[in-house]
């Protein structure tokens, strides 16, 4: 091809593209400006501060606190439900209509309008922004509306009448009673015939009554959040008074709970009680009385029995990263190195087998209580003033490293179970003696099989 042509074919295309660019660049440009005209309000939802809401249940406001959260201040002073009263923002300050049905001298009244209204105040705006809504559209759901200050009446997608038909409860914080769970110190608790105290120390729950005892932390994490997350179904009372507490219950509850915030200094008082099957709810903080779904009274009442933590050591063994155990001659020790290799502990460094050692530790891991002994009088009855084996397992996770250990007791060889004890515990366990058959018998079988070994094994 000869330069000239080259170039000339270069020219057109370079005429072509830039055509190409500006045709899609007007087109986007004039996409814009169409949806831009079909918006019937433009502006940002995060500048609303104040809202009102008129529909047939009346009138409710809404307006910002100088942390920028959401109160009702009319029909009442309460908190609002932030999802929701920014839902309603958001969905009317950028708000697109469907079509224009009288771009300007038509008659609202045809239309219903206004129905409904809505009016949002937004910062550095000198005016609101008022919204007349009016009946529903017979053909496809769709709402006609208008703003108060345009003579177009238009269509809204039908979706927004959810909203619109909210009433004051609706819009309600209804977890009233909300706190962080991470932050109680301790819980006592009275329900019927259940009645118990446990008291955190450090990341650990502890059960102080009627028996001191290692505690399931998520079975007492479990009590926490549903009272955290107790959610109003129907406020019965604003301001509490002695009356409507013996009315409802809950001057002598079926259900208390105590609960100790020790950052605050402060202790709060759950109150429930189930009448003609409604659960009422109070707490010593608050002012109101609540009716709740009867679930959390399922969800706390906790026996001490389903509380106490059966594990005899609780720890995650993928986290473990040195095991040592004693029994009779026999002693070993054996640790991860960087590479996540077993090795027996030992100026030879040998390398053990990962598949045995991993296997072992999981079943100490798995080690759980068929029965308790509580307050035992003599460690001698059971074999462990003297255990005839002891297990430590060493775990890391990022730099914290925590160390635990099992004593083996006496084997019961009629129920085939054993005692062992957690030496940071005071009381014993009885377990199925299942695990004892892990253990092994000398150093040689925590050892990699030989190559001819395998093969032997494997005829």
């Amino acid at each position: 091809m000869k330069p000239k042509t080259t170039l000339v074919l270069l020219v057109v295309f370079a005429v072509l593209l830039a055509s190409v660019l500006l045709f899609e660049s007007r087109s986007k440009a004039r996409k814009e400006t169409e949806e831009k005209t079909k918006k019937l309000v433009d502006l940002a939802s995060a500048d609303v501060e104040k809202i009102t809401l008129k529909n047939e249940g009346g009138i409710i406001t809404f307006k910002k606190d100088d942390k920028g959260e959401w109160l009702i201040v009319e029909p009442l002073e309460a908190k609002a439900d932030a999802s929701e009263v920014s839902r309603l923002a958001e969905d009317f300050s950028s708000l697109k209509f469907e079509r224009v049905i009288e771009a300007e001298g038509g008659d609202p009244a045809k239309y219903e309008i206004p129905k409904k209204e809505l009016t949002l105040w937004y910062k550095g705006q000198a005016q609101p922004v008022k919204l007349l809504i009016g009946m529903e559209n017979p053909l496809d759901s769709t709402l006609f509306a208008k703003r108060e200050d345009e003579k177009r009446i238009v269509l809204l997608a039908g979706f927004l009448k959810t909203n619109l038909e909210k009433k004051t409860f609706d819009f309600r914080q209804k977890d009233i009673f909300k706190f962080e769970p991470e932050d109680i110190g301790s819980i006592k608790l009275k329900a019927k015939e259940i009645s118990w105290q446990a008291q955190k120390k450090e990341a650990e729950w502890f059960l102080d009554s009627p028996v001191k005892a290692l505690a399931k932390k998520s079975r007492v994490e479990e009590v926490l959040r549903a009272l955290s997350n107790l959610r109003a179904k129907e406020f019965v009372a604003e301001q509490k008074q002695d009356a409507e507490i013996a009315q409802f219950g809950l001057e002598e509850p079926e259900y208390a709970v105590v609960l100790s915030l020790p950052a605050r200094n402060q202790e709060i008082m759950f109150s429930l009680h189930k009448q003609d099957d409604t659960v009422y709810a109070t707490t010593s903080v608050s002012t109101k009385i609540v009716t709740a779904e009867g679930q959390v009274l399922t969800d706390i009442e906790k026996k001490v029995e389903d509380l106490r933590e059966k594990q005899v050591v609780v720890f995650n063994s993928w986290e473990a990263s040195k095991v040592g155990l004693r029994k009779g001659e026999l002693a070993l020790s054996v640790a991860k190195d960087k590479d996540n290799k077993w090795l027996f502990e030992g100026p030879a460094k040998e390398e053990a087998d990962g598949s045995r050692v991993e296997t072992f530790i999981r079943k100490i891991e798995s080690l759980e209580a068929v029965e308790f002994i509580d307050s035992p009088a003599d460690l001698q009855t059971y074999g462990l003033a003297q255990p005839q084996a002891e297990v430590t397992v060493w775990t890391k996770d990022g730099e914290t490293e925590k160390e635990f250990k099992v004593l083996v007791g006496t084997e019961d060889p009629e129920k085939k179970q054993v005692f062992l004890k957690n030496p940071k515990l005071e009381y014993l366990f009885r377990v199925e003696a299942a695990f004892l058959d892990e253990f092994p018998k000398e150093a040689k079988d925590w050892k990699p099989e030989a190559p001819e070994q395998k093969k032997e094994d494997r005829k």
